[in-house]
């Protein structure tokens, strides 16, 4: 279990373990100073929110053997950055944020009421 926080104040619960997302593969949203893309907001995966992505040069859903990743499907949990959760949300792609295991970090770009107001 990490000792990191989540935006409620919390324990910042695990996001997705399988498929095992994080920065550290831990299946958590932490993060330190070696995180340059800020992998801490845990989201439920949406087709909209993955085209998106992959749009503007992330692509997730496709599979990468030589990286051991897996792809992602609509559903599925996953850490993602959060410069791309918030640009997505702007963009009118909400992909709804696991409070629990969002990293509070996240608090440092939006109150906490915009996140419940974005996820919902």
């Amino acid at each position: 279990m990490s000792l990191q926080k989540n935006v409620l104040g919390g324990v910042l619960r695990p996001c997705s373990r399988d498929p095992l997302t994080g920065f550290f593969r831990n299946g958590c949203c932490e993060t330190d100073g070696e995180d340059a893309g800020e992998h801490t907001a845990c989201v439920k995966l949406t087709a909209e929110f993955l085209e998106f992505s992959k749009r503007v040069g992330n692509d997730l859903s496709t599979p990468r053997p030589e990286y051991d990743f897996p792809g992602l499907k609509p559903g599925q949990q996953w850490c993602v950055c959060a410069g791309r959760w918030i640009e997505a949300a702007r963009a009118g792609v909400i992909a709804p944020l696991v409070l629990e295991a969002t990293h509070e970090s996240l608090l440092d770009y939006l109150t906490l009421e915009e996140l419940k107001r974005i996820s919902d």
